[in-house]
């Protein structure tokens, strides 16, 4: 068997096999009548990878609150009405997915780079509030470039977003997730506590590389209280800030060893984000390397991501032991059917929709 189609537990999470999806913003809630409640462009998007053979699906970014969301046309899970709605989606991808598919909700806030224009309004930067923006809040009050600047969070409003993350896991398991990511990277709210190079507090939540993982470990801690103990957490973070002075791949080790103490099971391997002067030298596959280096560092489970667009890709940074598991992205934008393809070219057999099995390719003619 392929090892990229070999099953993996999480927990009491049965996956079929490694192939997963990655989580991707939409921008497509309807910002005056429906703010942050997922819709039929999200069945649709999400369902169609269910059908599609994916073993996990990550929804995209879920807001905690109002102001965490990136833009005002982001998804959240703070409402009973928003939660309702992704009910909906998860029943779906239940009893369609072709992998026995299973899937999570990312928690998100975006601090200093929320209420920020989405990438196809035609506009950039922060939204004002007469376009329905609002003001943002960090660890500090130093801007993203060409965003408007934060204001710094007080303890108060800290303790707050922890415990909005919390009511939002509840939120979540109560919906019918089967797990959770805590989106801890690109330079959102979580990841700029981390970075040096955008925390400058002196205060507990700030300073040394501890205090400045603070927030990103009390998330977890408090995710992790108001979820089962069967159901797996995971972790996305940035293994480095691609920038002098910021967070690198041996902090990014750290953490996640400190993660996988507090309850984490799985960290999802990113990079970026944190500051507009990073120098990213991507390629195909450019982070498995940050993966491999976690998962056998830290000793736990990694997922990779970013330029693995190929079956083959998958299956040569599963077989090599760089992740358990590979989240696909824009390849999935562009082929919805991406692991039935993946098994096919692998010579692995997976299940189709009876609906879809007339066009299922023959290995002989």
């Amino acid at each position: 068997m392929p090892a990229l189609f070999q099953p993996l537990a999480l927990r009491s999470l049965e996956l079929q096999h490694r192939g997963w999806v990655s989580p991707m913003c939409q921008y497509s809630c309807d910002p005056d009548d429906a703010p942050g409640v997922p819709n039929d462009w999200h069945l649709v998007h999400l369902g169609g990878f269910a059908v599609g053979g994916a073993a996990m699906i990550l929804t995209e970014a879920a807001a905690v609150n109002a102001e965490g969301r990136i833009s005002p046309r982001d998804a959240g899970l703070y409402s009973d009405e928003q939660a309702a709605a992704w009910q909906r989606i998860i029943s779906f991808v239940h009893r369609n997915g072709t992998a026995g598919t299973k899937i999570g909700v990312q928690l998100a806030h975006a601090g200093r780079k929320a209420s920020t224009y989405w990438p196809f309004s035609g506009k950039h930067g922060s939204v004002p509030a007469s376009d329905g923006g609002w003001d943002t809040v960090g660890p500090s009050t130093t801007s993203f470039e060409g965003y408007a600047a934060p204001a710094a969070m007080t303890v108060e409003q800290i303790h707050g977003v922890i415990a909005d993350f919390a009511a939002a896991a509840e939120r979540a398991v109560n919906a019918g997730f089967d797990t959770m990511e805590i989106h801890g990277a690109h330079g959102y709210l979580l990841h700029q506590f981390q970075s040096p190079l955008i925390n400058q507090r002196d205060d507990e939540w700030g300073g040394d590389e501890a205090g400045r993982n603070r927030l990103m470990l009390a998330v977890v801690d408090a995710v992790r209280a108001v979820i089962p103990d069967s159901m797996p957490l995971l972790l996305r973070i940035s293994a480095t800030d691609w920038a002098a002075g910021g967070v690198d791949p041996a902090a990014s080790v750290r953490l996640a060893r400190e993660a996988a103490a507090h309850g984490v099971d799985l960290v999802d391997v990113s990079s970026g984000g944190a500051v507009a002067h990073q120098q990213i030298k991507p390629g195909l596959g450019y982070q498995t390397g940050f993966s491999a280096a976690i998962r056998r560092e830290a000793g736990i489970a990694t997922g990779t991501v970013g330029l693995v667009t190929t079956p083959g890709q998958a299956e040569h940074a599963i077989a090599t032991g760089q992740a358990d598991g590979v989240f696909i992205a824009r390849a999935a934008l562009r082929d919805p059917h991406w692991w039935l393809r993946a098994a096919f070219e692998l010579g692995h057999d997976l299940a189709w929709p009876p609906q879809y099995e007339r066009a299922i390719p023959r290995r002989t003619f």
